[in-house]
């Protein structure tokens, strides 16, 4: 069997990387200035002990509750975030990654200064959201990646970007191949409408079909019912909201949650042995 990136940095098949949400941070409508950056370090060190004591096999850090989105970040938002990311560090025992909402540079550079080994982001396509229009520029994301050192730094190309709609009028395998050939991806992401939905297992078909060598992961929806079938045709999964108390995309983490969900999974990886 090919060794791919997946299996040097997780070490498993069909690895399931847990995301671990920060709460809004400065700068952010729902920061909560009196608990300070104390009262988010605090959620999210609790938080990663959950994930990851419940079996994870990495964990991807990320702003999720820095609502509404900007995509283009401001400079305080991957400033925190390395912050925290630093002290979360000495409790880090397994493979972690980035996602700056929705701003791919801001991505990198919080790779490079805190070692995570991947970020996911949207780095292709022009999309009507709710955002406003979201332009893109791959070329120049790659060009900086390797200007600030992050070579090394794994890129996961969501393609099917959440509360937005491509505008090209190009079906799911077409943007499949043609992201894989001119963008080089280190792995794609598919996903459902928004966080905690379900992604469609045919269109995760049609694009691992149209991947080739890349890696696919689902990347939302997935939940300890369906990890099964969902890693039959993915080569990953990145969960979120069913990790959450109650499957409840506010909630904290919690840890049995987590284990019935990596029973399902590990259960699934041992019928592939």
């Amino acid at each position: 069997m090919t060794t791919t990136w997946l299996d040097e940095v997780f070490g498993v098949r069909k690895p399931v990387i847990a995301m671990l949400h920060l709460s809004a941070l400065p700068g952010d409508p729902g920061y909560d200035t009196a608990g300070g950056i104390a009262a988010v370090v605090d959620r999210a060190r609790a938080e990663l002990d959950a994930l990851q004591t419940g079996g994870v096999d990495g964990v991807m850090i990320s702003n999720e509750f820095s609502l509404p989105y900007l995509t283009k970040t401001e400079p305080i938002t991957a400033i925190t975030m390395a912050r925290i990311i630093g002290e979360l560090l000495p409790d880090l025992f397994v493979p972690y990654g980035v996602n700056v909402l929705w701003d791919g540079r801001a991505s990198i550079d919080l790779a490079v200064a805190t070692g995570a080994k991947f970020v996911r982001e949207i780095f292709t396509g022009v999309y009507a959201s709710d955002f406003g229009l979201w332009d893109t520029n791959v070329g120049e994301v790659a060009r900086h990646r390797a200007r600030v050192g992050g070579s090394a730094v794994k890129l996961l190309f969501n393609i099917v970007p959440e509360s937005a709609t491509y505008l090209a009028a190009r079906d799911l395998a077409s943007i499949t191949r043609t992201t894989v050939f001119a963008t080089l991806p280190d792995a794609i992401c598919v996903s459902g409408a928004t966080a905690g939905a379900p992604t469609d297992t045919e269109a995760l078909r049609v694009v691992k079909s149209a991947a080739g060598d890349v890696p696919v992961f689902v990347n939302t929806g997935v939940r300890a019912e369906n990890v099964a079938t969902q890693l039959c045709v993915a080569d990953g999964a990145v969960v979120g909201t069913y990790f959450k108390a109650d499957g409840v995309f506010e909630n904290r983490a919690d840890q049995k949650r987590v284990e019935e969900l990596m029973l399902a999974a590990r259960a699934f990886r041992e019928q592939l042995a």
